[in-house]
């Protein structure tokens, strides 16, 4: 398949439950939890927009209608706040005019790779990106080089990865390097939440990929796995073993992964966001030193 200059689409899965962080998410999706002065999902858009991406895919679920509403437009709230209010006004996310947004329903919950294969019409024949709608990236343009570095070497699938510590990779999808190892490296395996002490490396899947449509077939190949959902390692998998090129990308050392999976991470997202707030981070700075000073 010949590569366009630039993917100009991306899905973004948001249908998961989010049961690790009930009570919070019993009527509102993770992914519209707040992280400092956003929802968690604006700031994965926002990095889409920043790559060049202008037609995003949302694959929903049930309770989850929070997020079309955040990306649509809000007449009687701006004109409310008018022009007298300019600062709140620009706080509005104003996506209508930058992407496109579509929506589609994963009814059941049949795993990441059934979310994927939702995407189809809408992708065609032209490569893509696919995010998970928990997990923000801060700093650089990972997807901006996942694309570039997905056209050069003519990959069917390049995925990001970081190196963890070995003994928290069994909680990861891990790839298995074929070559030595850099920033950018082919895989020749990849499992999903490997049994502890059979990690084939430190190397954790990061939820960002760049993917031809040949991920449609493989998805077809793939048979239900852990809980008996369809997963996207999987389908990698099915990819890897027809001989197809994936590659994977390393975040770079300002990258920063921050997976809203979970009460620990979610305050550990929340704190350093608001540390960094231009207004407000020297006053939490403050709060945390004088607490810190307590413990």
């Amino acid at each position: 398949m010949a590569q366009p200059s630039q993917v100009s689409k991306a899905v973004i899965l948001v249908a998961g439950l989010g049961t690790r962080l009930l009570p919070a998410t019993k009527s509102q999706p993770k992914e519209m939890l707040p992280v400092g002065r956003k929802p968690v999902v604006q700031y994965v858009v926002e990095e889409m927009e920043q790559a060049g991406i202008n037609q995003v895919l949302f694959v929903t679920g049930r309770k989850k209608s929070s997020i079309e509403d955040h990306f649509d437009r809000d007449p009687e709230l701006e004109e409310r706040l008018g022009s007298d209010d300019l600062e709140l006004s620009d706080r509005l996310p104003n996506f209508d005019t930058l992407l496109h947004v579509f929506y589609t329903r994963q009814s059941e919950q049949t795993g990441q790779a059934d979310a994927v294969n939702l995407a189809q019409e809408f992708v065609g024949d032209e490569p893509f990106v696919v995010a998970f709608g928990d997990t923000i990236i801060r700093g650089g343009n990972l997807v901006r080089r996942m694309v570039a570095s997905h056209r050069q070497s003519g990959a069917v699938c390049t995925m990001a990865v970081e190196q963890v510590a070995p003994e928290d990779a069994h909680r990861y999808g891990v790839v298995m390097p074929k070559d030595g190892l850099g920033a950018d490296f082919a895989i020749e395996g990849i499992v999903e939440k490997p049994s502890r002490g059979t990690e084939p490396s430190n190397f954790a899947v990061v939820p960002r990929y760049v993917m031809n449509s040949e991920i449609f077939e493989a998805i077809r190949l793939t048979l239900p796995g852990k809980g008996n959902e369809l997963w996207l390692a999987d389908s990698i998998e099915v990819l890897i073993k027809q001989q197809q090129l994936v590659r994977c990308l390393a975040l770079a050392p300002e990258e920063v992964r921050y997976d809203i999976g979970n009460f620990e991470t979610y305050f550990k997202a929340f704190i350093d966001f608001a540390l960094s707030d231009e207004k407000y981070g020297y006053l939490v700075r403050q709060h945390l030193m004088r607490k810190a000073a307590s413990l």
